[in-house]
């Protein structure tokens, strides 16, 4: 089985708002809830660089018509959770967030930035829940899933998913921080963790997915569907360095289980890439998959990791 998914068009661009000021660049890491009429998309943005050059992250949603996936019917007008207090692990970040609709309660998880002195920054995984899909609250100050002996940094890029009524935590844990001609550059891989209840979490401590571009490949954004008896995963992955371009820019990778513990990596068959011109011409990555209304569809960031929004790609009939 080889996937081909079909490029609709992109969905979002956050640089053609003008009048919200939190949301100006950037829509990254999508993460979709389906509701009758409407498809709630998730997703992190950021208001324009400050004068010390940094940035902070926000996470908002932005609504689209269910019968027609490219037209928007409304888009957040503030955030969706507040940043951190000072001196907590999401003081200068929400990115990327994760929501899993229950019933009538929504689960958010979300990686929270801190900076850093020898290194720009680091991550943890924060969750927060709400009643309405718009408004979330923190469940408490510090991160569900934090730093280990083993995962010492970049606790980072959760996809919350529900198998078999236990919950299923992907995300990704630095292992080494590299000097890329004077810039340091984090190497992180895809890792799991599981719970009953949501918030206490048994870490697989292991790498799912084997590298193919050798121990300096970068891994992000694992999304997780279930069909026909398979587990599939989509994910991206670069270069450790120069990454911020068409040479080691990221890429969409796919790998499969039968058990979500040994997964088997064939981005042969990932059937897309990068378009020879335009948003996503240099890198397609952080892929989200979704099933509606009997369509495979998946959204993913262009170039600049999403700078300039994220699109879709609709899974062609007889491919799955």
């Amino acid at each position: 089985m080889v996937f081909k998914w079909k490029k609709l068009g992109r969905v979002f661009d956050p640089t053609e708002i003008t009048d919200v000021p939190y949301m100006q660049e950037f829509a990254q890491a999508p993460s979709v809830v389906i509701h009758d009429d409407f498809v709630r998309v998730y997703f992190s943005c950021r208001p324009p660089i400050d004068t010390n050059g940094q940035y902070v992250s926000y996470s908002a949603f932005v609504d689209l018509e269910r019968n027609d996936l490219l037209k928007i019917k409304r888009f957040a007008d503030k955030p969706i959770l507040p940043l951190g207090e000072v001196g907590t692990f999401d003081e200068f970040g929400i990115y990327p967030v994760s929501v899993l609709k229950e019933d009538d309660r929504y689960l958010a998880y979300y990686a929270g930035w801190t900076r850093c002195i020898s290194v720009p920054f680091n991550v943890a995984i924060g969750v927060a829940t709400s009643n309405d899909g718009e408004h979330f609250s923190k469940l408490g100050s510090g991160p569900v899933l934090s730093y280990t002996m083993n995962e010492p940094f970049v606790i980072s890029g959760p996809k919350i998913r529900k198998f078999n009524n236990q919950y299923f935590l992907f995300y990704i844990a630095g292992n080494e921080w590299i000097n890329d001609n004077g810039r340091v550059e984090p190497i992180y891989k895809i890792r799991m963790a599981k719970s009953n209840d949501g918030i206490n979490w048994m870490k697989q401590d292991t790498n799912l997915i084997e590298n193919i571009l050798g121990a300096e490949e970068a891994q992000a954004s694992p999304d997780v569907f279930y069909k026909d008896g398979t587990y599939h995963m989509f994910f991206c992955y670069r270069g450790g360095r120069d990454y911020r371009n068409s040479k080691n820019g990221y890429l969409i990778g796919y790998a499969s289980s039968k058990d979500l513990i040994n997964w088997f990596r064939h981005d042969s068959k990932v059937g897309i890439t990068v378009s020879e011109k335009g948003w996503d011409s240099e890198m397609v990555s952080y892929p989200h998959v979704f099933e509606l209304d009997g369509e495979i569809y998946m959204m993913y960031l262009g170039n600049q990791v999403g700078k300039y929004g994220f699109g879709l790609a609709q899974l062609e009939k007889d491919n799955l």
